[in-house]
């Protein structure tokens, strides 16, 4: 199977940002590129909760659908899991964009895990529900998000939050509290029993300009996170390349 994540290049994704370009036709462009049926890539309304949806439910996003519609036809929920290869997109602007793969190319995932998500449980609900379906071997794909060194909160948040999940808060590089999401988040899954890559994926969204961030400029934009079966990509070598390393798409 295939992963990637995209840039701000690509263009918003988020069909709630409002006053950007066309979102629809940078998610159409996106399934055009990777070999996709336009309206097959799963795009959730996401809350930043904890539950996960099966994918194979939700319904194809039918041709010439308006953005209100295709935004009524999403799932409401923060994860979702697919047992028969359906494409599936995870948004985020700051927040971790986690992918999950098994050995069984047809059963994977997505989750959005920002603070909240992350605190209460999101990625062990999807590591669950993924081993309910079958799935083993898993291994999971952190995206570009804030690190640690630029996610500031107040001290009682970092105390809360380091109470729930030890060794989440930090110091950010001016020395105030901090949250460091992405390395509580791959504690957290191998803690699971599932392998982590982070490779190309420690960019920190609020110092990279490549990459949108709801901190450093709100309201731009959305990237997101992709995971979807081999035998749907195009014969791009740029996408294979991509793919196979989890980098960035552009």
């Amino acid at each position: 199977m295939s992963v990637a994540f995209t840039a701000s290049a690509t263009g918003n994704l988020g069909l709630h940002v409002l006053g950007t370009s066309d979102p629809q036709e940078h998610r159409r462009r996106i399934e055009r590129g990777i070999g996709l049926d336009p309206g097959s890539l799963l795009f959730l309304e996401q809350v930043h909760g904890t539950d996960v949806v099966l994918a194979d439910e939700a319904p194809l996003i039918p041709m010439n659908s308006s953005a209100e519609e295709e935004r009524a036809l999403a799932p409401v929920a923060d994860a979702a899991l697919t047992k028969h290869g359906r494409p599936l997109a995870i948004m985020t602007a700051d927040c971790l964009p986690v992918i999950v793969t098994s050995s069984n190319p047809l059963i994977y995932a997505v989750a959005h895990a920002g603070r909240q998500g992350l605190l209460h449980g999101v990625l062990p609900n999807a590591i669950e529900s993924l081993r309910a379906a079958g799935g083993t071997d898993l291994q999971a794909w952190i995206g570009p998000s804030i690190c640690g060194r630029c996610y500031e909160v107040p001290p009682d948040m970092a105390h809360d939050a380091e109470a729930k999940l030890p060794g989440i808060a930090v110091k950010t590089r001016w020395g105030s509290p901090g949250l460091d999401l992405p390395a509580a988040a791959e504690k957290q899954l191998r803690s699971l029993g599932v392998e982590v890559h982070r490779k190309v994926i420690n960019e920190c969204t609020f110092e990279q300009d490549d990459l949108f961030s709801h901190r450093r400029a709100p309201g731009q934009g959305r990237i997101a996170g992709l995971v979807w079966r081999r035998g749907h990509q195009s014969a791009s070598s740029r996408t294979e390349s991509m793919t196979d390393e989890g980098d960035v798409l552009t």
